[in-house]
């Protein structure tokens, strides 16, 4: 089995898991779905740079095939603006929910189930 095969089928176990729960109705989902479509995202951005073992990614002496630089330099800038993307989701989830007192995406409110009337006689 390759590398090029597992990491493929990280990519696609991540995205497919992050856009199941990025379609689920409540806000703690999304922003866990939002999370791991960005890490299919890092993982992409550095498979493009053609998976490579036992190169290393800077110039050394001697050394004629080395890594390229620049998916990597692209994942590190993908990390810091994906962590800065789930910050604001969750802000933007925690605000939302103490506003409106539920953490329902959609904007629609759940039915609360009847409630036994205490006063009324069995």
């Amino acid at each position: 089995m390759s590398i090029e095969f597992l990491v493929a089928s990280a990519i696609a176990v991540l995205t497919a898991a992050g856009i199941y729960l990025a379609l689920r109705g409540r806000t703690f989902p999304v922003v866990l779905g939002l999370a791991m479509l960005s890490y299919a995202i890092n993982l992409f951005l550095f498979a493009i740079g053609r998976l490579t073992i036992d190169h290393p990614p800077l110039y050394e002496k001697g050394v004629t095939d080395y890594a390229d630089p620049l998916p990597q330099a692209l994942v590190l800038t993908a990390i810091v603006i994906s962590f800065a993307m789930t910050a604001l989701a969750v802000v933007l989830s925690l605000r939302s929910f103490l506003e409106t007192g539920t953490d329902q995406v959609d904007g629609i409110v759940e039915a609360d189930p009847p409630q036994p009337d205490r006063d009324a006689a069995p």
